[in-house]
């Protein structure tokens, strides 16, 4: 398994945070992995609409791998960063990482690349602010 999977956590606040419960379940007892994605997209969307000032909606997400399992009662924490935009989209990074009930140590579980694009009243595609990266 890649050393990448066992790095820390963001250091930021996760855009979401939610404990994984039994409803989140397949007939086996596993976390769906929509379930996740879900919670993933979710993430996404409050940064796209914050960053462009309205309503924003998922147009694509890329590369996302479960890397590890999710299991009922885990803290599931998602972390959302906006890398870039263009005219009318952002891509925003996401990543996925679990936390058991009795334990301190992180898990990154997954991790996308999430596309969305801004859209006006009308549901057709507006101009979004440009970004500027926080400095290192």
């Amino acid at each position: 398994m890649s050393s990448k999977v066992d790095e820390l956590p963001p250091q930021e606040s996760p855009a979401v945070r939610v404990i994984a419960m039994p409803a989140d379940t397949n007939p086996y007892g596993d976390i769906f992995g929509g379930w996740l994605m879900s919670l993933m997209d979710s993430a996404a969307g409050s940064v796209a609409a914050r960053h462009s000032k309205g309503r924003a909606v998922t147009i694509a997400v890329e590369g996302m791998t479960f890397l590890r399992p999710v299991v009922v009662g885990d803290e599931v924490s998602v972390f959302a960063t906006l890398k870039s935009v263009g005219r009318t989209s952002m891509h925003i990074a996401v990543e996925a990482w679990r936390r058991t009930r009795h334990d301190d140590r992180s898990y990154r579980v997954t991790q996308a690349t999430f596309t969305f694009v801004a859209i006006g009243e009308d549901r057709q595609p507006r101009s979004v602010p440009p970004f500027t990266p926080p400095a290192a």
